[in-house]
């Protein structure tokens, strides 16, 4: 097994392995991303070598300080337990239910590379939110696969691109994201705010073992809040394992190392499914000062704590009525 990580120790960051619980430092010049670009192979084979003589200087894993281990290129999350499904439809809509477009394909959307935190971190609410909540996943790392190109990819050739696994919190702001669903387009602002990645990556050989026949990686997933339990499922519980959600992101597009793709939330993993569950906002939405832990089974825990609500948001104004084009009402109008 391999863990890789990025730290911050004594006023600089560096990128390395952690082994027998030492944070060993790879040459300056490289980074998560370098590794990434090697693809998975190379990686193992340069870390059988650098931690063959680990230097005396090695920080201890509890004098360091840990960054989100990779600077994604891009960030898909999918939705693909049905359990979290049913549970969020009831909080939105009052009934629970699965429709049946979920079963015919994995639905994925982008969310902000840029707002990525690392475990540790103080996760600030967004202005005018009210329903803070998290969300238990797992994360597939992508990596260079010699020959492959990362588009059009069978599910096998897209399993090879699977560097390795890190957890997930995919934050989400309730209120904002219930408003901007019903334009039927989004999510945007109720999740572009923050999303914990880490503590590290544990590489996809690790795991090859756990693999069931069809794919899926039976891994415990845990939630709790103030060391409350929230919730618990396995990784197996997806509709698709991580090759097939892969293969379908790569299909007239584009995939490439440095790429994240998310499991989406685990059965009971999140606060809205529980609130569809019980009819009302129970457990309560998160509140400064709570703490989030989220575990999983062979990767490890990523742990925050929630911040103030910003203030003062920026107002936004309604939408002028500008006037529409009266083209196609006019009989015999074309349709374009």
């Amino acid at each position: 097994m391999v863990t890789i990580a990025r730290w911050s120790h004594a006023g600089t960051q560096r990128t390395g392995f952690v082994h027998d619980g030492r944070c060993v430092a790879l040459p300056d010049v490289l980074d998560a991303q370098d590794l990434l670009e090697r693809g998975l192979d190379a990686t193992l084979e340069l870390a059988a070598r650098t931690l063959a003589a680990v230097p005396d200087d090695a920080p201890d894993l509890g004098e360091v300080r840990l960054l989100a281990p990779v600077a994604p290129r891009s960030i898909r999350d999918f939705v693909t337990f049905e359990e979290h499904v049913e549970g969020v439809t009831a909080s939105v809509d009052g009934a629970s239910g699965v429709v049946p477009e979920w079963y015919e394909a994995p639905t994925f959307y982008f969310t902000n590379p840029h707002t990525v935190r690392a475990t540790g971190e103080t996760i600030p609410v967004p202005a005018g939110c009210e329903r803070m909540d998290l969300e238990t996943e797992v994360a597939a790392v992508l990596g260079a696969v010699d020959g492959l190109t990362g588009t059009d990819l069978a599910p096998e050739q897209a399993h090879r691109m699977i560097f390795g696994y890190t957890v997930l919190n995919d934050w989400s702001a309730r209120d904002v994201q219930a408003r901007e669903m019903k334009v039927r387009l989004g999510p945007c602002k109720g999740k572009d705010f923050a999303s914990t990645l880490g503590p590290w990556i544990i590489t996809a050989d690790e795991f090859a073992h756990r693999h069931d026949e069809d794919g899926f990686l039976d891994l415990a997933m845990t939630a709790s809040i103030n060391d409350e339990p929230l919730g618990t499922d396995s990784l197996a519980h997806m509709g698709w394992p991580f090759a097939e959600l892969v293969a379908y992101a790569s299909q007239d597009s584009l995939v490439l190392p440095g790429d994240v793709l998310g499991s989406g939330t685990s059965g009971r993993g999140c606060l809205a499914e529980l609130w569809g569950r019980h009819g009302a906002p129970v457990p309560p939405p998160l509140v400064e000062g709570d703490r989030v832990r989220l575990v999983v089974e062979g990767i490890g825990a990523v742990e925050n704590t929630i911040g103030p609500r910003r203030r003062g948001g920026v107002p936004v104004p309604r939408a002028r009525r500008r006037g529409r084009s009266r083209a196609a009402a006019q009989p015999g109008a074309a349709v374009r």
